[in-house]
């Protein structure tokens, strides 16, 4: 039986997190596994949260790093140069590579959870003089909007009690420690910024809350 028709059996579940496929997936950096995951919610109506797990080695060996890490379609794949999404998605990769072990959670909440064309919106707004947190107030959005329950049941799935986590943002690793998952150290993932993204991570350190940007901004 498939893993549909079990959830069709199981639709009163609300909240049953499925393993949908597990792979091989060759990177650049090394071979990672790669587990798709879904989980039907409640929210006004039904929705289904979608995220993949690229697991490198035996999570087991000591304590193996993670990146949460939030879909970004115009810096990952058309090579935006505003924000610092794919060079923190890169350098957590090849991290775990380098250690042999680790795991990135890769979570479909494009624009800090308000979706590409609001994300778009937002670009507009800053355009024409707004920074990132006030073009998101001006389109009725939090700051942001994430939520991180769904990594954190992954983790759990897995049977990971504790990471070291790669994030600036400590809300993530509250998400973990309040579902009992011990975050055994938070480490800084530092992008350099470019002339495009300074003022973008300069508001992200002044105004987001739970949002730590290491690195200094010289004029």
């Amino acid at each position: 039986m498939s893993t549909y028709q079990n959830r069709a059996r199981a639709a009163a579940q609300t909240g049953a997190l499925w393993r949908i496929a597990s792979t091989r997936m060759p990177t650049k950096w090394g071979m990672f596994g790669a587990i798709g995951f879904e989980r039907d919610i409640w929210n006004g109506g039904r929705k289904t949260e979608t995220a993949l797990a690229l697991v490198m080695g035996d999570l087991n060996n000591g304590v193996p790093l993670l990146r949460i890490h939030s879909q970004c379609l115009t810096g990952e794949v058309l090579g935006s140069l505003r924000c610092d999404c794919r060079d923190q998605l890169e350098m957590a990769m090849q991290a775990i590579a380098k250690e042999g072990r680790g795991l990135v959670l890769y979570e479909y909440q494009e624009g800090r959870g308000i979706g590409l064309m609001a994300k778009l919106e937002a670009y507009q707004l800053q355009d024409s003089g707004l920074d990132t947190v006030e073009a998101n107030h001006a389109l009725g959005f939090k700051a942001d909007r994430r939520d991180f329950n769904l990594p954190a049941a992954i983790v759990r799935d897995l049977g990971i009690k504790k990471f070291r986590l790669l994030s600036n943002n400590s809300r993530k690793a509250r998400a973990l420690t309040e579902k009992g998952i011990e975050v055994v150290a938070q480490l800084a993932c530092e992008a350099v910024p470019n002339p495009h993204s300074r003022a973008y991570l300069q508001v992200k350190k002044e105004k987001m809350a739970g949002v730590r940007v290491p690195f200094r901004f010289d004029s």
